[in-house]
């Protein structure tokens, strides 16, 4: 990617107001996602044609007059939806060609068995390769997911040694990693899961050096503004909120109250949306979903 094109998406994800969209259902989640789009099982046959229903459904959001740079600041894709195109453009260019959204990847292969309380991301063979064609594709960052379910020390400290270090392969090909490990909202122990982790990640960020710039993708926390020590720290680009299974309402609300953090909202943007949708029916709920998720991540 040419130096200017990555100085001017990084110049908009660190500035601008808005926030990132996350369209990176994949493989497992991807019925889910669909169902709630209104296709049942029935819709699909086998595999191919699950993807391209819901590239169909991604390409009906991003093309929407609804989906532009001016709110959305970024999108993460998944794998499937890079080696696609939108409207004649491959998938990424689309989105920062035509959109001006800056596009990121989603480079974890799903999640291992739970252990110690937590749930670590998969090995993820032929990341460096993976890595090479997102450069290739004019992909400016990547996401990758890690769920804690217990506030267990040595499980949270094994999810974030794990995000820092494959974290670390991703800035040495040139990207821009987001570092997600996930409280899960129905930990029994969510304040203190958090404290452990908040901990946990600023350690790691001190050992980083002035050019390793990360974004940090967290659960909205128990405590408005918890997070404030992370969201000011010299090497972290932007701290991202996912709404982990709250309401799009909940969310925005827990979100306002967070001064400096910003949404990357997946199940809470599509709430509403259906394939049986006309488009102008679409259009409009989506409108209505990317502003309040913008006004959100303003406050």
């Amino acid at each position: 990617m040419a130096a200017q094109a990555k100085q001017d998406m990084l110049n908009k994800v660190r500035n601008q107001d808005g926030f990132i969209a996350a369209l990176d259902q994949s493989g497992g989640s991807t019925p889910k996602a669909l169902k709630l789009y209104g296709l049942e099982e029935s819709a699909w046959s086998n595999d191919d044609e699950m993807f391209n229903l819901v590239h169909q459904m991604r390409s009906r959001i991003v093309t929407s007059p609804a989906f532009t740079g001016e709110r959305i600041l970024g999108a993460i894709l998944f794998e499937d939806t890079l080696d696609r195109q939108i409207e004649g453009k491959a998938s990424s260019r689309y989105l920062w060609e035509t959109k001006h959204v800056v596009p990121f990847l989603k480079v974890d292969k799903g999640l291992a068995e739970e252990a110690d309380g937590v749930q670590l991301m998969k090995p993820i063979p032929g990341l460096d390769a993976l890595l090479a064609k997102a450069n290739d594709q004019g992909v400016f960052g990547t996401k990758m997911r890690s769920v804690i379910k217990q506030a267990n020390v040595e499980g949270i400290r094994a999810v974030v040694q794990q995000q820092f270090e494959v974290g670390k392969q991703i800035l040495a090909a040139g990207l821009v990693p987001i570092i997600e490990p996930e409280v899960d909202i129905h930990c029994p122990q969510k304040s203190e899961a958090e404290a452990l982790l908040k901990q946990a990640i600023l350690a790691e960020l001190d050992k980083l050096d002035d050019s390793q710039k990360v974004m940090l993708k967290l659960t909205l926390p128990d405590v408005d503004n918890f997070y404030r020590d992370c969201i000011e720290h010299p090497n972290v680009i932007r701290v991202v909120a996912l709404s982990g299974g709250y309401s799009r309402e909940e969310a925005n609300d827990m979100l306002s109250r967070n001064h400096g953090m910003i949404a990357s909202f997946s199940r809470a943007l599509t709430e509403g949306l259906s394939a049986r949708q006309s488009d102008q029916d679409f259009n409009q709920k989506l409108d209505q979903a990317v502003e309040s998720i913008f006004q959100a991540s303003r406050s």
